[in-house]
Parts: C-alpha cells; sequence; structure tokens
C-alpha cells in the first residue's frame, strides 16, 4: 500500500562577370550558340547567389518549450476526517498531488494524550487539543494510509502546534523525535488491531517535509532539520512566487503574499491569512459566496502571472477547517478544477517537487 583565433582564409573562388576581361578573353560570344550564351548568363547570376547564401548567417534555433506551470497546494494540521475524503475526491478528480502537514497529536485520543511532551512543557499539553477518542484516531490513521497509497505527500507539522521561534536545536529534535514515535507506534499507543503491513516502515521513511506552526522559524529549526535529514521546509513567506532555495541539503519552500482584493494588498496564499484579512478571524457566513469569489479571483490572477510568464511554482496553503462557512475550501475546488487538467500543468507535493529538482541535479552530474 506504501509504498578567439584567426578567420580562416576564404575557400570561395572570385565569382566572374559579364564584365570581366578574364571571361571575355576566354569567350567569345559571337561564336557560341545561343543556348550555351544563356548558360554562361544563368551561371553568373548563380554564382553570386549561392556564395551569399554560404556566407549567411545560420537560422536560429527554435525557442525552447515553456516547462509546465507547477501548482503545489498543501493542508495544514490535517485533522477533520471530512476533509481527508474531501482533499482526496479533488485529488482524484483533477490528478493532483498534495502535502498533509501533519500535527501528531491527533493521533492521541484523551487516554493516550501523555505520549507527548512538548519542550519546556508538562506531558499532555497542547494548543490545538488531541483526537476525539481512539475510534477518530483509528480513521484518521485509516485516511493517511489512503493518501500516501495514492502518492500524496505526508510530511510534518510537528506535533502541539507551539510557537517554536525561540527554540533550541535539542528543542526542537525532541519535538521532531515525539513525531517520530507516535506516527511510527500510533496503532500500538491507541490499542488499534488494525496495523497494516508496512506502516512502521513507512512511517519511518516517507516523512521528509516539515512546516513550522504560525510559520515561526529560527536557527535552531533549520540546524535540527539538517540534524534529521529533513529533505524541505515549507515555512517561507516570500513577496510572490519564488524559486526554493537549497540550503545545507534543505530545500526551502515559502508561501507567497498575492494581490487580493478591490485595492489588490498582498496576503500570504493561505486561507487562514485570507480569514483574518475578510472578516478579521470570525465567521460572516452571509458573506462566504463574496469571500470565495475574492479567494479565487487573487488565486487565478497569481496563477496566471506564471503561467503567462516565467512559470515559477505557484504554493498555495490550506487548513481543514472550513472558514467563514467553507469558502476557501470552495475557491480551492474551483481553482484546482480549472488549472489542474490543463496539460500543461502539473498540481503535485512538495516531496514530488524536491524528488525532480534532486532527479535533475544527479542527471546533469553525471551527464557533465
Amino acid at each position: 500500500m506504501f509504498a578567439p583565433g584567426k578567420p580562416a582564409e576564404s575557400t570561395i573562388a572570385p565569382t566572374p562577370h559579364l564584365g570581366d576581361s578574364r571571361l571575355s578573353d576566354r569567350l567569345e560570344p559571337a561564336s557560341l550558340p545561343i543556348h550555351d550564351l544563356y548558360r554562361v548568363i544563368a551561371l553568373s547570376v548563380a554564382l553570386p547567389a549561392a556564395a551569399g547564401a554560404a556566407l549567411a548567417d545560420p537560422p536560429a534555433p527554435p525557442a525552447a518549450a515553456k516547462p509546465k506551470q507547477i501548482v503545489i497546494i498543501s493542508f495544514d494540521s490535517a485533522r477533520d476526517i471530512p476533509q481527508w475524503k474531501r482533499s482526496r475526491a479533488l485529488a482524484q478528480r483533477t490528478g493532483a498531488h498534495f502535502t498533509y502537514f501533519l500535527s501528531c497529536v491527533f493521533l492521541l485520543s484523551p487516554e493516550t494524550r501523555g505520549e507527548y511532551t512538548a519542550p519546556g512543557k508538562t506531558a499532555g499539553k497542547s494548543n490545538i487539543g488531541f483526537a476525539a477518542s481512539r475510534q477518530e484516531v483509528a480513521g484518521r490513521l485509516e485516511q493517511i494510509g489512503l493518501a500516501a497509497s495514492e502518492g500524496h505527500d505526508i510530511a510534518s507539522h510537528a506535533c502541539g502546534h507551539f510557537d517554536g521561534k525561540d527554540w533550541t536545536k535539542a528543542d526542537w529534535l525532541k519535538e521532531f523525535a515525539s513525531f517520530e514515535h507516535i506516527l511510527e507506534n500510533a496503532y500500538t499507543i491507541n490499542g488499534i488491531t488494525s496495523e497494516p503491513k508496512g506502516w512502521r516502515d513507512f512511517a519511518r521513511h516517507a516523512v521528509v517535509g516539515f512546516r513550522a506552526p504560525y510559520l515561526s522559524t529560527g536557527k535552531g529549526l533549520y540546524e535540527a532539520l539538517e540534524a534529521a535529514g529533513y529533505a524541505f521546509d515549507a515555512s517561507g513567506v516570500s513577496k510572490g512566487p519564488a524559486l526554493p532555495p537549497t540550503i545545507d541539503g534543505i530545500t526551502r519552500f515559502s508561501l507567497p503574499q498575492i494581490p487580493e482584493g478591490p485595492k489588490s494588498r498582498l496576503v500570504i496564499a493561505m486561507d487562514y491569512n485570507l480569514y483574518v484579512r475578510h472578516s478579521g478571524g470570525f465567521e460572516r457566513p452571509s458573506k462566504a459566496g463574496e469571500f470565495a469569489d475574492r479567494t479565487y479571483q487573487a488565486f487565478r490572477a497569481a496563477f496566471d502571472a506564471q503561467y503567462q510568464g516565467k512559470r515559477i511554482p505557484l504554493e498555495l496553503g490550506f487548513h481543514f477547517t472550513l472558514m467563514n462557512d467553507g469558502a476557501y475550501w470552495n475557491a480551492l475546488e474551483r481553482f484546482a478544477g480549472e488549472v489542474c487538467v490543463k496539460a500543461d500543468v502539473e498540481c503535485i507535493s512538495f516531496r514530488d517537487y524536491v524528488e525532480r529538482q534532486n532527479a535533475g541535479r544527479k542527471q546533469a552530474t553525471v551527464g557533465g
């Protein structure tokens, strides 16, 4: 399931002309049959043209084909099971692959929350709570397995959703260890007997990416990511779409700030930031249609700018919470339904992008 030199001298002989004495010395037009004279005239006209063609610049090569436009869609925390199902259905309709940044506390029930201790906290503390029950954990584990088997990217959003900007390298390594332990042992910890074959191998090797809660980063985080062997981090923010650099072996992605709304003010291309922009972080369901359309228009304009331009990957972020009565998910489904199905567009995961880039670098090294 889980699976600069000296120019060469010209070799072109001087071209004879009809008025050239050398030609008139050799040929007497009056003594030539008329058809032979026509041949001489034709030759004198054709030779300069041939010489000019030989000296002309070669035709310019055809313009290189544009790369496919890449769109990377991701979800943070990945809690609600109906949203797991809805996102997977969207992927099946559009051929997209997503990245799910999982918070590991949602693999712990009220009875097993003590398995997690955050840096500087007592056991069983979390900023976003825990799963409601063992049955909910079982359902979420099933969705994670199904998503992975369908080619989606399961990545880490740490565990308790604490702001780690001041955490040390050791603190982050402790958090990473908690995530790895809980994911690998989730079935056993919760007393769920239906652990699928290959789950533990998947848990040990499949998670190669990270996004920090609150997009809050610091020196300690990047030291720990390198030490822990992560391949990518998606915690950055950029002014417009940006190509991700690879630093110390880690590809660093950034959510872009894109123009949005009547005044085209910049906003991070993530549902929560749009929620705060539109309604101050409070629910306004009566305006859901307006907010969904504004969001779609912002996404589409950001996409079109790259699709018609440099084709830098466009990143969009979401949560499983249906803010403003689902306005942002409605905008996502409209957007993805239009662009992900285009022949020259690919909606792929962060892991897919990194693997392609690494494969391209290896091929260039072997070939060069």
